[in-house]
């Protein structure tokens, strides 16, 4: 049987991979900025394949899931700066993660070494294909990436953007590739590519993630959908509380990291939620438990599926709860571990929910929002885990390493 397209791409870039896997340093930085400058020259050819997959895309998905599908020049600015961050930061190939000498005088080192080749499938963000593509080439990894078919003119011309600055640097331009299929066979073809992907990772929606999760056969790194909730307790501040809230929902909804859950406790629901409500006039659709509707008489009643609901949109969840243990338990049953806050002014509270909530970021007085690789200081992000196994929330170049242990003798042999 003739191979395919995408699997003679895995091929070739399993021919190239060791070019980038054991670059030096200086070599992949001065690849980074060549293809931060070549993003930024081809930035009318970008715009115009955004254009034709806005165009296309119309009438199919939501106007919040289109602002996530636009590229915009500040967009691209900023996507060229990511790249750039990455520069500044520490090569994680080689780093001595342990040392020490056994009493046989065995030199037993653990180091830091690419996976090799990083297999990423996604769904309609094209700012993604270039931050996998810098990461993957700082982090010492080739990369095969699929993109979702409504983003691919987008991703393909940021891609040949990408690999023409690769021409200008040491680092082949072939140790990145975009696949040219858009249909599942594709992603089979992926999530079955034992010997050949080293590591796969989804990035997109809760179907696209359950998909990969339980089909692939070889290793995954689940990037989860984000539930994430605005615990609002009795000692909040309450303005802080509304402007919190309002950020976490309003800022971007259409990213994983906005909050789509608001629990309020009984003690401060009738000062906080017609304060919230005035936030969100005309702006965010509020779906209130029972509780939460006698103090705002213009929400919808919430059915139970919305607090298991990612919105992605001007929606949120609200329900009033007995005090911080409830909050505990619902976040527990409800939530997908990826971000969630508590508004408070009370130490002790705040360190019971930091402690009990098991969500890959948890924050005290400070928006969901803030739950991304460039935030934390990352450059940029592959994606946010939410599994506890190796990586746990923003991954950056350091999770995109795994280790290998080098052992120095003299002569030594087993007794």
């Amino acid at each position: 049987m003739e191979e395919s397209s995408t699997q003679r791409l895995m091929d070739s870039l399993l021919d190239h991979k060791q070019e980038v896997n054991l670059a030096a340093t200086k070599e992949k930085n001065a690849a980074l900025a060549a293809a931060a400058d070549a993003l930024l020259a081809s930035k009318d050819e970008i715009l115009k394949a955004n254009e034709l997959d806005l165009e296309q895309a119309k009438g199919t998905i939501s106007d919040v899931m289109l602002d996530r599908l636009r590229l915009t020049d500040e967009r691209l600015t900023g996507m060229a700066n990511g790249i750039r961050a990455l520069i500044d930061l520490p090569d994680p190939v080689g780093r001595v993660l342990d040392k020490h000498v056994a009493d046989n005088g065995l030199v037993i080192e653990k180091k830091s070494v690419p996976f090799g080749l990083l297999g990423m499938i996604y769904e309609s963000r094209p700012n993604v294909t270039s931050d996998v593509a810098a990461l993957a080439i700082k982090s010492g990894n080739a990369a095969l990436l699929r993109s979702g078919k409504e983003a691919f003119n987008s991703a393909n011309a940021i891609m040949t953007a990408l690999k023409q600055g690769l021409e200008k640097s040491t680092i082949s331009p072939k140790t990145i590739e975009l696949v040219q299929d858009t249909t599942r066979k594709s992603s089979s073809e992926m999530m079955t590519a034992r010997g050949k992907i080293d590591l796969l990772i989804p990035r997109g929606g809760k179907g696209l993630i359950r998909a990969v999760v339980d089909n692939a056969t070889v290793p995954v790194i689940e990037t989860g959908t984000g539930i994430c909730h605005i615990y609002v307790n009795k000692a909040a501040n309450l303005d802080e509380a509304v402007r919190i809230t309002a950020n976490a929902k309003m800022s971007r909804p259409s990213v994983c990291n906005a909050a789509e859950v608001c629990l309020v406790d009984k003690e401060v629901a009738a000062d906080f939620l017609p304060k919230l409500a005035e936030a969100f006039a005309g702006k965010v659709e509020m779906r209130a438990d029972e509780r939460a509707k006698e103090y705002l008489p213009d929400a919808k009643l919430a059915g139970p599926a919305d607090f298991d609901t990612e919105f992605l949109d001007y929606i949120m969840a609200i329900k009033v709860v007995d005090g911080l243990e409830v909050a505990i338990k619902h976040i527990a049953k409800h939530s997908t571990h990826h971000s969630e806050a508590i508004i408070t002014e009370d130490q002790a509270a705040a360190d019971r929910f930091t402690q009990a909530v098991d969500s890959a970021a948890v924050y005290v007085n400070a928006s969901t929002r803030f739950t991304d690789g460039g935030e934390f200081g990352l450059g940029c992000e592959i994606g946010i885990s939410t599994q506890k196994m190796h990586a746990r929330g923003p991954m950056g170049l350091n999770e995109l390493n795994t280790y290998k242990y080098i052992i120095h003798g003299d002569g030594q042999i087993r007794e």
